[in-house]
């Protein structure tokens, strides 16, 4: 092997190593591990928690009877409740309504009301208020509803809407780590 060649190698190795020194010096002295954006919210946007909830047992909700048939609300608070649900007393809506349902929910309630839809096929008219407070989704039962989808029918319908989407005039709250939940 002729000297250039070696001082070649000598010239391509010592910058193979410097790289792999630097790599390493800034991996470990990275102080941006734990870093979440602040401010990411454009002004007059509200924070929304878009996390889809595990289990049924994180959602609250509230059944009104749009229609002229007594007990309605009640069947179906109970419905709910039998799959997990945490229920509020069922209610009378006002207006009769002639759609499968509409749901009524604020920021704090967006994942909750994205999996609710799929209890309904997606047939359910979301109703979005930037303006609300608490977590619990209003649920209107219409004259449209005939029944509450099977858990295969909610998991595929699930899939088929894929992941909460925001709001218009929302951003996505910060998702809670395991260890921060109460």
């Amino acid at each position: 092997m002729s000297f250039a060649r070696v001082r070649a190698l000598v010239v391509v190795g010592v910058l193979a190593v410097a790289a792999v020194v630097f790599v390493v010096v800034a991996l470990v002295r990275d102080t941006q591990g734990d870093a979440v954006a602040q401010g990411g919210c454009p002004d007059g946007s509200v924070m929304a928690n878009v996390t889809l909830p595990e289990s049924p047992q994180e959602v609250t909700i509230k059944v009104y009877n749009g229609t002229g048939q007594p007990g309605l609300a009640e069947n179906v608070s109970n419905e709910f409740k039998n799959r997990q649900f945490k229920t509020q007393k069922p209610g009378e809506n006002k207006k009769k309504v002639d759609d499968v349902a509409i749901m009524r929910y604020g920021p704090d309630a967006v994942g909750s009301a994205w999996l609710l839809r799929a209890y309904f096929l997606n047939q359910a008219d979301a109703q979005y208020d930037a303006k609300r407070k608490g977590a619990v989704v209003d649920i209107v039962i219409g004259a449209g509803f005939q029944q509450l989808a099977t858990t295969t029918e909610v998991n595929q319908s699930l899939v088929e809407l894929g992941e909460p989407q925001l709001p218009p005039g929302a951003c996505a709250a910060p998702a809670k780590k395991d260890d921060d939940k109460s």
